[in-house]
């Protein structure tokens, strides 16, 4: 069951149709395995259509998003089952043409590898890259000289913020700082779209901080 989910104002803008191509497809991903964010951009895609029926057009406030949200936050979540909670990664595996774990992945540090698909978006101004932590591996201290919009695919990582399970769903900044754990069992696979490259901040590492693009 996902714990981690995108906020109400990314929500709203994926109703309406203002997000880029690749951090939409980070929303589909985790909509397609969480009724919670499914029942809040029904609910938002409903009062959209309201609002387009409306003549003269109808300003909604925003206290009146507030309150749908909340509303949506205060009935139960539905269980899946765990059939139902198989990886359903169609929309990816179809752009990528493979299964996850048979991609070219690149070795880069330490316990990471990464893939970087950003070709596969043109005329996108952001990186679009796959990340593989062994299992049980960590990543390098860092923060972000940008935003990064991660969704996990595969395994599970921790960090100060808690733990990030399959389908769960964060976006950090410059003000966060770093440094992911995979849990033991499978290689946590996660895809992650960055505004702008990470700054390593490491004793060492940031020392590499130059060649990093």
């Amino acid at each position: 069951m996902t714990q981690h989910h995108p906020d109400s104002l990314t929500l709203m803008e994926f109703s309406a149709g203002n997000l880029t191509e690749p951090h939409a497809l980070c929303i589909r991903l985790h909509l397609d395995q969480c009724s919670h964010c499914r029942s809040r951009v029904d609910m938002l895609d409903s009062l959209g259509a309201v609002m387009m029926e409306q003549q003269p057009q109808v300003t909604v406030s925003g206290s009146m998003f507030d309150s749908i949200l909340a509303r949506i936050d205060s009935e139960p979540t539905v269980q899946h089952s765990p059939t139902a909670l198989k990886r359903r990664l169609g929309p990816l595996e179809k752009l990528l043409g493979a299964d996850l774990n048979a991609l070219p992945w690149k070795r880069q540090l330490g316990d990471l590898s990464v893939l970087d698909i950003s070709d596969r978006f043109p005329d996108q101004s952001d990186q679009v890259v796959l990340q593989k932590l062994t299992a049980g591996g960590k990543a390098l201290a860092h923060t972000h000289r940008g935003e990064e919009t991660t969704i996990v695919l595969q395994g599970a990582f921790s960090d100060k913020k808690g733990v990030f399970n399959q389908w769960d769903f964060v976006v950090l900044n410059q003000h966060d700082e770093h440094k992911p754990v995979a849990l033991e069992g499978d290689d946590c696979i996660t895809l992650s779209v960055l505004s702008a490259p990470v700054r390593l901040t490491g004793t060492f590492t940031r020392m590499l901080n130059p060649f990093i693009r």
